[in-house]
């Protein structure tokens, strides 16, 4: 059996994303920091009313559940989908398909934490995050969500290895760069999508006389723009030129 801590999730464009969900020690830890946070301002706010007799309580009410509640789903919805402990611990909102956080779904996975507190401390949300391997909540589970570390990831890699093929016809600068693009996606995205979009450029394939792949032979031609003249594919594109 293999431990995986990844999450893959797939976009409507056909790019795989591969999520790190955060698990339960991270999230406390966010946690721990938001309510100190959510405390202070408690406080300060009950210091500030406290003279006001009656209203002041009423103030000071309206303040715990404005920050009990929608304290968490204000910060979700900004650009960076986390609230400031989540910050601090490299932590953000997603959806569970990798897409931004929705304003119904932050809303939802926030005012379902009452159903995680139960029996108490949490105990629901402490289970269901220990029990699955992507440490969904209740309140993930309901919403959509997921948390998860928010590495910056590159969009485009190194070429995967392929024997350099010369194309049919002359390729224009856009062309050549649409290819090279194309073929730094490779781990970005799905084989179906990868293949489907080398199909994309086969006229510039010319005919295929080797039985080799639509992506297989785009990528051949992908190392021969970068100026990979001498059948390996990993040779470097500087020397490659220089021929």
């Amino acid at each position: 059996m293999s431990l995986d801590t990844l999450y893959t999730a797939e976009t409507p464009e056909g790019i795989a994303l591969s999520l790190r969900p955060a698990g339960l020690v991270a999230r406390g830890l966010a946690y721990l920091i938001d309510f100190a946070i959510r405390l202070g301002i408690f406080v300060t706010i009950s210091f500030a009313v406290g003279m006001m007799g009656k209203m002041g309580v009423g103030i000071l009410l309206i303040a715990y559940f404005c920050l009990e509640w929608f304290y968490p789903v204000v910060f979700e919805l900004t650009r960076a989908a986390a609230t400031p402990g989540k910050r601090v611990m490299g932590l953000r909102v997603v959806m569970d398909s990798g897409l931004p956080v929705t304003p119904a779904a932050a809303l939802t996975r926030n005012l379902l934490r009452a159903a995680d507190f139960v029996p108490s401390f949490y105990g629901a949300g402490i289970v269901s995050m220990l029990w699955r391997h992507d440490s969904k909540r209740l309140g993930d589970l309901a919403a959509g969500t997921l948390v998860v570390f928010s590495d910056q990831v590159s969009l485009h890699g190194s070429l995967p290895v392929a024997e350099p093929q010369a194309p049919a016809r002359p390729l224009s600068a856009r062309e050549q760069m649409a290819i090279v693009s194309w073929a730094g996606r490779a781990t970005r995205l799905t084989p179906e999508r990868f293949e489907e979009l080398a199909r994309v450029a086969e006229p510039v394939l010319g005919p295929d006389t080797t039985g080799a792949s639509a992506s297989q032979r785009l990528l051949g031609v992908a190392q021969w723009v970068l100026g990979r003249r001498n059948g390996a594919g990993a040779a470097d594109a500087r020397g490659g030129a220089g021929r």
